[in-house]
């Protein structure tokens, strides 16, 4: 198997056949205001877009802002988001949070990734999205399944965890790269670089990729053998 250079050395060319890929991407949350990427963001846990895509209509006009949200009790949430899963943590973490942004932002959502994390049911990954999308703060590197996934294959951390890559990714790049390297991964996670079969033979970045060469010694030994 060829030795690879280092991830520092391929992060860049990555990127920019990433780019070349995929020039339009962009956030795939259906949003109009800073509130409703937030609340879309926290619906995402463990929940595809194209189903909070589905969900949020309903929601957003019957709770649009902040302060319609803080008014009520999570049960009143909880209907219109029950098929996002963990439906009443995420119902009481929109209520919580709608709260907070009165009592403390006269119901505007923070610039600073230290507010942001202080509302309940955000954490670094909502919090860099509504940080890069609403306001053009590239304050960290969104981790979501398919950013995981793909560093690892990749070779550009060696960690599991979302808290482990991110600092990783972070390096890589320039500050100003840092969610266009996330939502790039993300959107070459979903058409090429599946969790289950990756399309390691049609992939653009299989010259880049340690896994990809190692698959492809691995389906030549066993041709040989």
């Amino acid at each position: 198997m060829p030795r690879f250079p280092s991830a520092r050395r391929r992060a860049p060319l990555i990127l920019e056949r990433l780019g070349a890929l995929y020039p339009d991407a962009t956030c795939s949350l259906d949003w109009r205001t800073p509130y409703e990427l937030l609340v879309a963001t926290m619906l995402s846990a463990q929940c595809t877009d194209e189903r909070v895509n589905r969900i949020t209509p309903a929601l957003f006009e019957r709770f649009p802002d902040a302060a319609s949200a803080a008014a009520v009790e999570p049960e009143a949430v909880e209907p219109y988001v029950k098929s996002a899963g963990f439906f009443r943590n995420k119902a009481k973490a929109i209520v919580g949070a709608s709260r907070l942004l009165i009592e403390r932002h006269g119901g505007e959502v923070p610039r600073s990734m230290e507010e942001l994390l202080q509302l309940p049911g955000v954490a670094r990954k909502t919090a860099s999205v509504v940080l890069a999308w609403c306001y053009g703060l590239n304050a960290g590197v969104t981790v979501d399944t398919h950013v995981g996934r793909l560093a690892q294959r990749l070779r550009l951390s060696r960690h599991a965890t979302p808290a482990r890559i991110e600092p990783d990714l972070m390096q890589l790049v320039p500050q100003e790269e840092w969610q266009t390297l996330s939502i790039r991964l993300i959107f070459h996670g979903r058409a090429v670089c599946a969790a289950r079969k990756p399309r390691c033979a049609s992939c653009s970045l299989a010259d880049l990729c340690p896994s990809a060469a190692a698959g492809a010694a691995s389906e030549a030994g066993r041709a040989a053998g």
